[in-house]
């Protein structure tokens, strides 16, 4: 989330973004920020892309702070859909005299992409769900003996590191645990905090050696039923194990995505191999998807068309279930954003 304040002119003199869980709220590090520039606040105005906060969490009331500071109006960008706010924040605000100015149309559907994650969270209950897959031109994520480091260039790489630094979590399964030996981590651009890393591993079979225990930042690997001595040798290489029983003995996704939500995650970033993007796909799981096209060709190689997914089309003529948001030129690959395309339900 975050917050400029200035004046309606449209100068501006402070700015200020949401911290990690616990941290700071947007208003209050814009607040800061215009304390330590010496501006003043009184009769300022603040824009906001959600609405500030009216009870006592981890943090104080935003819309406390707002007042304290003078501030004569405030912009909303959008509503907050957590229970302990949804309006609460608007009424406060308007209390105490300040006015508020709630966005419509386009820019309140940017500020609502800005804070998709936190959305999806709040609304449905688990975090949203981007899945990275890198293939080549004819649709090859491997080579025949899986090797697929890298299909990709620099500037593709940098970017999916970016979106790794976005996301609250990074998912992997068990799989690409030992055929890659991943860490999962943001190196490649810089970050002020690194993102949870998680393997789903049904069976326990993540060596304690794995690199991704070894990174920076907290591991956690999820599995099934009681991990014994596999989950004694885990915690001892610093990963926390979390049991979830199930009784195909399989990780159930939406268990997995309920756990996260309630951990506070906002965005899972996914880079799996074809068991897990298969299931999160055909379960219907996945909110977006980041495909990276390299203008190569792999001939026989591992096509994403092996994935274990929902059966294709029957007629060219079905309509498409993907929709692309935009494509971007990364160095000499391509990226494509694309969404589900969500249906109305029948009258």
């Amino acid at each position: 989330m975050g917050c400029v304040i200035g004046l309606d002119d449209g100068q501006v003199f402070a700015e200020g973004a949401t911290q990690q869980a616990g941290g700071p709220h947007a208003e209050v590090m814009a607040l800061r920020d215009a304390a330590a520039r010496g501006a003043h606040t009184h009769g300022a105005t603040a824009w906001v892309t959600l609405e500030p906060c009216a009870h006592h969490g981890r943090t104080p009331p935003c819309c406390d702070a707002l007042v304290e500071a003078g501030i004569a109006r405030v912009v909303i960008g959008s509503p907050d859909p957590f229970p302990q706010v949804n309006g609460a924040g608007i009424k406060r605000l308007r209390a105490a005299g300040v006015q508020v100015d709630l966005a419509d149309g386009a820019e309140r559907e940017a500020c609502r992409e800005l804070n998709i994650g936190f959305f999806s969270r709040v609304e449905r209950g688990r975090p949203w769900v981007r899945l990275k897959v890198a293939a080549s031109v004819d649709g090859c994520t491997a080579l025949p003996d899986g090797r697929s480091q890298w299909i990709t260039g620099e500037a593709a790489r940098c970017d999916g590191h970016a979106w790794r630094r976005r996301a609250s979590a990074v998912l992997t399964g068990v799989g690409t645990v030992l055929a890659d030996d991943p860490r999962l981590d943001v190196r490649l651009v810089e970050t002020p905090a690194q993102p949870l890393r998680l393997v789903l591993d049904s069976r326990w079979r993540t060596p304690p050696s794995a690199r991704l225990l070894e990174a920076p930042g907290r591991a956690l690997v999820v599995g099934v039923g009681p991990a014994r001595d596999a989950g004694a040798r885990l915690r001892a290489a610093g990963a926390e194990v979390v049991e979830l029983g199930h009784p195909a003995g399989r990780v159930p996704l939406d268990g997995l995505l309920a756990m996260l939500a309630a951990r506070g995650v906002n965005e899972l970033h996914v880079e799996a191999g074809a068991t897990l993007n298969g299931a999160l796909l055909a379960g219907g799981w996945v909110d977006e998807c980041l495909l990276y096209v390299a203008p190569r060709f792999l001939g026989s190689g591992r096509p994403i068309a092996d994935w274990p997914v929902q059966p294709g089309v029957a007629a060219l003529g079905d309509r498409p279930s993907w929709r692309f948001l935009d494509s971007t030129v990364l160095g000499d690959d391509l990226r494509l954003r694309l969404r589900p395309v969500v249906t109305a339900p029948a009258a």
